[in-house]
């Protein structure tokens, strides 16, 4: 019975040297954590998507806390109606963002871009990029697998079964930029929504030379510098046989639409162009005869 008891008054010993040691170390090594980092995350939608650019929203949360300024952050899901609580708690002021969007920049639908091989593995753009450059003769366009599908959490990209290309549905896309991580052609970009949802991109980021590239799609860009040469704010670049768009740059006024050979330059969400009117035929008037007396 003594050799019980003994047993139990020293373990009982040794847990309350144990407990006093934990406390003591909870105490020394203790972490304080601003409370205002739990309540941006509160406020947060917790989707850690990552759009942000922080590893989910706990990160943005403290990130925000802790930088005492909101210049350069911005919650691509919460828009800006969470970044103006955020700012209430904080006590900053709440930045003024443009609203952006995702952009596929691929239009090489089943007519455009025949193809030439069927890809009979892994419904995977991922795996389908690793093995081969694709079905048809572009090797830079979309693999039509939906793994931007896949990555979307917000339902705001699917596969239109008669292009095989993906679309995006502006209204779900809160700009996360899921899509375009996954997409292993980098086609997918994220740009300025623009005013009235009205933008102008160039639909292709195939860098062949012309010739090859119109041959393996019949709107590719082929480089010729026609939309270059025509844009008055320099919005336009060539490189590597492949113009690009400046959004913030381009202000809307399509004169590139105009000049491109190809079709390749995108003008969404514009009111229909009005008809150029016909010129009228000059008539050159008919001299009043002379009158002789």
């Amino acid at each position: 019975m003594n050799l019980i008891l003994i047993a139990v008054i020293s373990l009982g010993a040794i847990a309350l040297v144990l407990a006093a040691i934990l406390y003591v170390a909870s105490k020394k090594f203790a972490v304080y954590e601003d409370p205002r980092i739990a309540q941006v995350g509160e406020v947060l939608p917790q989707a850690n998507c990552g759009g942000c650019g922080y590893p989910g929203c706990s990160g943005f949360a403290d990130a925000c806390v802790k930088a005492g300024s909101l210049d350069g952050k911005f919650c691509p899901v919460g828009g800006q109606p969470v970044m103006a609580q955020i700012a209430d708690i904080l006590g900053l002021a709440a930045t003024e963002a443009e609203p952006m969007v995702a952009v596929v920049r691929c239009n090489g639908s089943c007519a455009n871009r025949p193809r030439i091989n069927q890809y009979d593995g892994a419904k995977s753009c991922a795996i389908a990029a690793s093995l081969y450059g694709g079905e048809t003769g572009c090797s830079y366009g979309c693999l039509g697998c939906g793994d931007c599908v896949a990555a979307c959490q917000f339902d705001a990209i699917h596969m239109n079964p008669e292009t095989g290309l993906p679309e995006v549905d502006e209204a779900k896309c809160t700009a996360c930029g899921a899509c375009v991580k996954a997409c292993p052609k980098a086609i997918i970009e994220i740009r300025p929504q623009g005013k009235k949802s009205r933008r102008v991109y160039i639909s292709c980021v195939n860098k062949d030379k012309g010739a090859v590239a119109r041959k393996a799609c019949t709107v590719s860009c082929i480089g010729c510098g026609k939309c270059v040469k025509t844009c008055p704010f320099e919005a336009i670049t060539l490189e590597n046989n492949l113009a690009y768009i400046d959004p913030n740059k381009c202000k809307s006024c399509r004169k590139c639409v105009e000049v491109c050979p190809q079709n390749t330059i995108i003008e969404l969400n514009f009111p229909p162009r009005k008809p150029k009117a016909e010129e009228e035929p000059k008539t050159v008037a008919a001299e009043a005869p002379k009158v002789t007396e």
